[in-house]
């Protein structure tokens, strides 16, 4: 009996953590469809909010380490159940730099609501609206544990990267053509790569799902089509500063 109780309460704990870590999806991808939002219709209020919601995704991940420590001290689980305590530590940290990066988005977006339209927008809000649909797809993948769905949201980073690039190509046009495109479109650049680099958080639990299911990791190198020289700038820091 004391031993039912044990796996029992272990299992309930296992369960919070999923319910923690699928509230924290939640918020990520209201704060990214918001934000894509917010820059369609240049809408500096809807991308405020977008702002002011980021600490609520802070403190469920701080609430997601302490149930998954406290897993790993308490319970020392091992198999399957290790690999469910690790990948969701590590899928938190996804989600919650998910919604640092469309925070950074949302700020971008209240300065360009201020400048002219720039055409380019279109291609960035359509770019925002595939990795919306991967950050559910993800997320989906990791409640249900499905390898199947994880690996199609693992190979969907390359149409992102495909759009980031053509996007590099396509600001830097406008920016040669008229000068008083160079800043708004300077802002875009941040934009789509802070885009980009959700898709790459999500690619990223797309492999914790994997490892959760199967105990390996996917069996060749993500596919990476992204080849714009200011990716590979920006990529020094990691972040929009």
């Amino acid at each position: 009996m004391i031993q039912e109780h044990i796996v029992k309460s272990f299992d309930d704990q296992l369960g919070l953590l999923d319910s923690k870590i699928a509230e924290m999806g939640g918020l990520a991808e209201s704060q990214v469809a918001d934000t894509i939002d917010a820059l369609a219709h240049r809408d500096a209020k809807l991308a405020a909010d977008v702002i002011d919601r980021d600490d609520k995704l802070d403190a469920l991940e701080y609430e997601v380490n302490d149930i998954s420590l406290r897993l790993l001290a308490l319970r020392q689980p091992m198999g399957e159940d290790l690999r469910a305590v690790v990948a969701g530590l590590k899928i938190s940290a996804d989600i919650e730099r998910i919604g640092d990066l469309a925070t950074n988005v949302a700020k971008r977006a209240i300065t360009l609501a201020k400048a002219p339209p720039v055409a380019s927008t279109v291609t960035i809000v359509r770019m925002g609206v595939i990795v919306q649909g991967m950050i559910k797809s993800g997320l989906d993948s990791y409640i249900a544990r499905d390898a199947h769905r994880a690996m199609d949201v693992w190979k969907r980073d390359e149409e992102v990267d495909q759009l980031h690039t053509s996007l590099f190509r396509e600001m830097l046009t406008y920016m040669m053509e008229n000068p008083r495109n160079i800043t708004p479109c300077a802002h875009l650049m941040f934009v789509a790569k802070n885009i980009e680099r959700i898709g790459d958080h999500v690619t990223n639990i797309a492999e914790r799902v994997l490892f959760l299911v199967s105990g390996e990791a996917p069996g060749s190198a993500r596919p990476k089509e992204d080849e714009s020289p200011f990716t590979m700038v920006s990529a020094e820091t990691g972040k929009d500063e």
